[in-house]
């Protein structure tokens, strides 16, 4: 692939990329691919009638990969594409999305960002998605995520949702149905400052008996941004479900955490927990006596609070 500085530097950011990836990729610059490749037991498809692709992934393929990322460089870009994953019955592997935005120009930048997941019976997906901004133009980066997650009996998957710098606005949302035995567990880390607005919604629907959901989100927000975490967890059947809101709040940040329990069946065991506060205060003296700077001393804090 023959890509430029501010592509390399992006696709470093959102996909920990510098060179083409081993396995299954696509990858996305300015609304066109700049690279394909399938594999023999993944197979990747441009779409024909709308932008996207679908991702068929082969019943018992194991310790593979697929890489999907997404940069755009020029200010103006608006697209929305549809990426469709099928995966097999009794298979094991690792999705790494993403998208990175660049913005040196006046006008807004925006990528929309829809994938459906077909977990079969059995399976099991790691998918990593990381959001990112940069660029000094008074133009936005926008990005609005929909993730939508169908689980067959038994199937697992692990999201790790990241945004950690530059995005402007974003609604993430993420739908979940999940039949019985299946295992959701997702983890948000996310940091907003500047003027940022940063809206997370979850809907998960624990349909089967043994279905478990575990939805966690760790937040900072800083300088004069809002976030919303809004996460409802539904149980239909004998099922255990979790969701947790853990933020720190500072300078003139805003947060407002929404968790939501809904049981429809007897056996249903639900839990939510949401906290919000600044850093505290021995925190801070403790790290400083040993020679850091307060400023200092509250990113390492922030660090590893969003490790």
């Amino acid at each position: 692939m023959d890509l430029n500085t501010i592509q390399k530097f992006l696709l470093k950011e959102i996909a920990d990329l510098t060179d083409t990836p081993a396995g299954a990729y696509n990858i996305r610059s300015d609304s066109e691919a700049v690279g394909r490749k399938s594999t023999e037991n993944i197979e990747i498809v441009p779409k024909k009638e709308i932008s996207g692709i679908d991702i068929y992934i082969k019943d018992g393929t194991k310790g593979e990969s697929v890489h999907i990322p997404v940069v755009v460089t020029k200010s103006g870009i608006k697209e929305k594409v549809y990426n469709d994953f099928f995966i097999g019955e009794n298979a094991d592997v690792e999705i790494v999305a993403g998208c990175g935005i660049d913005n040196c120009g006046a006008h807004d930048s925006q990528h929309d960002g829809i994938h459906r997941f077909y977990i079969g019976k059995n399976a099991h997906i790691k998918y990593v998605e990381k959001h990112f901004g940069s660029g000094d133009g008074s133009g936005k980066r926008i990005l609005n995520p929909v993730t939508e997650v169908y689980m067959e009996e038994n199937s697992s998957c692990e999201m790790e949702m990241v945004q950690i710098k530059g995005v402007d606005d974003t609604t993430r949302t993420t739908i979940a149905d999940l039949k019985a035995g299946a295992s959701l567990i997702v983890r948000e880390r996310l940091m907003t400052h500047e003027k940022q607005n940063a809206v997370s919604v979850y809907t998960v629907n624990l349909n089967g008996d043994n279905s478990t959901a575990d939805v966690v989100s760790r937040a900072v927000a800083r300088d004069d941004s809002y976030q919303k975490f809004d996460a409802k967890i539904i149980g239909n059947a004998a099922c255990k479900g979790h969701t947790e809101c853990d933020s720190i709040i500072m300078d003139n940040g805003k947060i407002l955490a929404v968790p939501g329990l809904e049981a429809n069946n007897v056996d249903a065991s639900l839990v939510h927990e949401a906290a919000i506060g600044k850093i505290a205060g021995e925190q801070l003296i403790k790290l400083m006596t040993l020679g850091l700077t307060e400023s200092e001393a509250e990113e390492q804090i922030i660090n590893g609070f969003l490790r």
